[in-house]
């Protein structure tokens, strides 16, 4: 017998395996705000606020479904703890190396670009209230707001990822969010030298060129390489001649 407001611990097989799942987080991170002593967390920031509270789930883990095996037990207390502290299914995309691009169109339907090649991730939202719910939480920390009087919102990450979100009834399928990823290790001019991308000759041109404070047009498609290009050139600039910041020329 299951003991009474307790979920068992979900089948590798089976249909209703990833809903009894998706329940047992929700309850757990239901739960927490129960257990944990807030006067006593006011004073803690930073990771030891993090481990506070992962002990607080994982005490609540073991009440709740002590038949979870070791993986299972692991994955809803990490996806647990995103879901207090980060963006929810997103940091699973978000801490994967090589994914270039998100693209979400509605709770379940979730795109990522990596390695060149765009497809289909198995990451999901459980519904339209809870990708709503993840969208508020990036606007908010860059002090954006995004409803239906606001419906579309550029944000940045904290790790400066780009962001656009759409929301009805501008559009008309649904929540649409696009998150531009940035590499850890930023192309240098000498790598884009290596890789081709222009000739020494042409990068004495356009360093002549910005020294020189003439105008100049960048474009491209998407995932061209247009802001690379530009923080490669931004080098060239004197230091008392930096008026506006990468971001804003993107933006611009």
């Amino acid at each position: 017998m299951v003991a009474p407001n307790r979920l068992s611990a979900p089948s590798p097989r089976g249909g209703d395996s990833q809903n009894d799942f998706e329940d047992l987080k929700r309850l757990i991170h239901g739960r927490q705000v129960d257990k944990l002593d807030l006067s006593r967390l006011g004073d803690l920031e930073g990771e030891t606020l993090r481990r506070e509270i992962r002990l607080v789930v994982e005490h609540l883990c073991d009440t709740e479904n002590p038949l979870l095996n070791r993986s299972e037990r692991e994955r809803l207390i990490e996806e647990v703890l995103d879901e207090t502290f980060g963006f929810g299914p997103l940091e699973l995309l978000l801490k994967e190396e090589g994914v270039a691009d998100i693209m979400i169109n509605g709770p379940k339907r979730v795109f990522i670009e990596k390695d060149g090649r765009i497809q289909r991730s198995n990451v999901v939202f459980r519904d339209n209230d809870h990708l709503m719910q993840i969208l508020d939480r990036i606007v908010s920390r860059v002090g954006r707001r995004i409803d239906e009087t606001w419906p579309m919102c550029d944000a940045h990450l904290p790790d400066g990822s780009r962001v656009n979100a759409v929301i009805p009834p501008l559009a008309l399928d649904g929540q649409s969010l696009t998150i531009r990823r940035f590499g850890s290790n930023p192309l240098t001019l000498e790598d884009l030298l290596n890789f081709g991308a222009f000739t020494p000759e042409i990068v004495m041109v356009l360093e002549g060129a910005i020294k020189a404070r003439l105008n100049m047009i960048i474009s491209g498609g998407t995932g061209s390489g247009k802001t690379t290009l530009l923080n490669t050139l931004s080098s060239f600039i004197p230091g008392d001649q930096r008026l506006i910041t990468i971001e804003d020329a993107v933006e611009l």
